[in-house]
């Protein structure tokens, strides 16, 4: 009851301050709507749709299958835990969450190695690491691969200090995992095994998935922007309230970062201010990142609705995560600006200075208008390549797969 008069009282609170100052709602939405049109779709959708086809063909399962000798070793988990975790490192927060609530619905992982399997699998999305914060944000794509492995570093930490402090028994009911059934097959029958039932499972036409695939991509990208347009919305509304309590560069940053990753990610990359370097803007969007905002967070606690897991611990991960990703960010920017200045220039398409703090890169400006997809790389060639290879993988893997006689037809 206290909580339904809480979330009552807080959208009065927005309405009134919207019908108070309605330049400000509007320009805020519009910012966001901004970001997200001229950057976020254009940069996310194609990737997106690949990503559909390629798990609608079954070769996630089969990386999944692939990974789960090394589940329990590294992370204490069963082998059933690598597809959400696959799940959430290559989709994004909403797919790892999934992908775990439906682990826990069916026995097949405990209360303990839910939620720790919830806090690993909950990670940003790849492509806009790559591509959205590199290309479209900075305009420098290496700086968005720095920080990509760096959120990717500081969650293999965060989750190295997670199995530490966990229990190292296993549990003392029995799961429904089927470790039994595939015990005595080799691994890459498992594989190919997985790849083809997957694949048999699903079941759709070429055309049908793909229709599926687009289909799926824009309603994901439709509940961003509707996020994105919400945060910078409250952002831009409660910025008043703690401007007496923060510097005013800070305040326009701490808001976003707050509440949504997407916005507070352009806000740190285009921090500007007495002190603010490359290294910082890069550590700070790491930061936020990781932290992943609480629209992201609410995504993951709608997804585990109906299950015993619980929300606060993975909060409480998400910070740990977000400091973790800053503190790395600026231990290694040295280092990465050694090894880059060692790779050739038609590897890295650029100079050796591309990550110093000079005058070789114009930091872009705070106006949202000036966002244009023009920055993109052209990555089609590379993208059709690489599904070209998978492929040939599947299909090379589905005809090793073993023949299971039919029975029922002796």
């Amino acid at each position: 009851m206290a909580r339904t008069i809480l979330y009552a009282a807080i959208s009065i609170l927005m309405v009134a301050a919207i019908i108070r100052q309605p330049d400000q709602a509007f320009q805020a939405s519009l910012q966001g709507l901004t970001i997200w049109w001229n950057i976020v779709f254009p940069g996310l959708l194609p990737f997106l749709v690949l990503f559909e086809l390629i798990a609608a063909f079954g070769l996630i399962h089969g990386i999944g299958a692939l990974l789960r000798p090394l589940m329990r070793g590294l992370f204490k988990l069963p082998g059933e835990a690598a597809l959400p975790l696959l799940f959430g490192w290559l989709s994004g927060h909403q797919a790892g969450a999934e992908a775990t609530a439906a682990l826990r619905r069916d026995q097949l992982v405990t209360k303990r190695e839910g939620q720790r399997l919830l806090a690993l699998s909950h990670m940003p999305n790849p492509l806009f690491m790559l591509v959205v914060i590199g290309a479209g944000f900075l305009h420098r794509p290496e700086l968005g691969l720095f920080i990509a492995l760096m959120v990717w570093l500081s969650a293999l930490c965060t989750a190295g200090w997670i199995s530490l402090f966990s229990r190292r028994k296993s549990p003392s009911h029995q799961l429904n995992a089927p470790h039994a059934a595939v015990a005595s097959r080799g691994l890459m029958e498992n594989v190919a095994d997985a790849i083809t039932t997957s694949r048999d499972r699903d079941g759709r036409s070429f055309g049908k998935v793909l229709g599926d695939a687009v289909s799926s991509g824009v309603q994901k990208l439709l509940v961003v922007g509707g996020f994105m347009i919400f945060a910078a919305v409250a952002a831009r509304l409660a910025l008043p309230l703690i401007q007496f309590t923060l510097p005013s560069g800070i305040a326009e940053l701490v808001l976003p970062a707050l509440l949504e990753s997407h916005i507070g990610a352009y806000g740190a990359a285009v921090w500007q201010g007495p002190g603010i370097t490359t290294a910082i803007s890069a550590a700070a969007v790491a930061a936020i990142l990781a932290w992943s905002g609480l629209s992201a967070l609410l995504q993951s606690g709608y997804a585990i609705t109906g299950t015993d897991l619980k929300l606060l611990p993975l909060i409480g991960v998400r910070l740990l995560h977000a400091l973790h990703a800053a503190a790395l960010a600026l231990l290694l920017w040295k280092p990465a600006q050694a090894v880059l200045a060692l790779l050739p220039s038609r590897l890295t398409g650029a100079t050796a200075a591309m990550l110093q703090d000079g005058v070789h890169w114009q930091r872009p400006s705070n106006a949202y208008e000036a966002v244009t997809a023009l920055g993109l790389p052209s990555l089609w060639p590379y993208a059709l390549t690489a599904v070209a290879v998978l492929a040939i993988m599947l299909l090379l893997m589905r005809a090793a797969a073993p023949r299971v006689p039919d029975l029922k037809k002796r």
